[in-house]
């Protein structure tokens, strides 16, 4: 079973700095390949010779010109850009599939955010590392036991958050270290809905009497009518 706890990261501002290098860094690259996905494509309907795009072709064809044209790629995590073309061919696979609609470039702002593989990351209590980054703070401990899958670092507003997807045999969920016992006050039923008391019991076994009629609503008073 696959699940997933989003974890709220707690960097300095030198880490910050680096996230958000980092998820520009894969915006960058799926808006570059979804630009070269539409040009290719445009090309093979024009000359059937040739091969239709692919993200693994698109991967492999940055790979090879990023030192040269993109070097500031190279600052962050491979898998910022790797992942994100990654992701822009299931996208495509949606969309011939008619399960989506065309996917359309990424916002700076909306779309902060890059992933990682479950080689490229470790968790350990409540801190991740990311590669060439180091260790990051996280505001509490993963809460899932299994095979760590991957992760998706974004920035919500003005906070980054790490959602850690494990592959789990069973789902036992630990209290929420930010979360206490919760209860119910019978004595608020009567305020929001209609409760027969009747049907209603304490816990020691006795009910509740029934309850009084409600007093008869007053009727509005016209305009110029008089009080008796």
């Amino acid at each position: 079973m696959l699940v997933a706890h989003r974890i709220r990261l707690d960097p300095n501002n030198v880490q910050a700095t680096y996230l958000a290098r980092a998820a520009g860094v894969a915006r960058f690259a799926y808006n570059w390949a979804l630009d070269e996905w539409g040009k290719q494509y445009a090309a093979c309907e024009a000359d059937p010779s040739l091969r239709k795009p692919s993200e693994a072709a698109l991967r492999r064809q940055l790979n090879a010109i990023k030192r040269e044209q993109f070097p500031w790629i190279l600052e962050v995590t491979k898998n910022a850009p790797q992942m994100a073309i990654m992701q822009l061919g299931r996208a495509f696979d949606n969309f011939f599939n008619k399960r989506a609609r065309y996917p359309i470039f990424r916002r700076k702002g909306c779309d902060d955010r890059f992933s990682l593989s479950n080689d490229q990351f470790r968790v350990e209590d409540k801190r991740i590392r990311i590669p060439k980054l180091g260790w990051i703070r996280m505001c509490e401990t993963l809460r899932f036991t299994g095979r760590i899958v991957s992760a998706a670092v974004s920035r919500v507003a003005d906070h980054w958050y790490a959602s850690i997807t494990v592959d789990t045999l069973e789902l036992s969920l630990p209290p929420a270290e930010n979360q206490g016992a919760v209860g119910i006050d019978l004595g608020v039923f009567g305020a929001g809905a209609p409760v027969d008391w009747r049907e209603v019991r304490r816990t020691e076994g006795t009910a509740h009497p029934a309850a009084a009629p409600a007093p008869p609503v007053a009727q509005p008073v016209a305009q110029g009518q008089r009080f008796a």
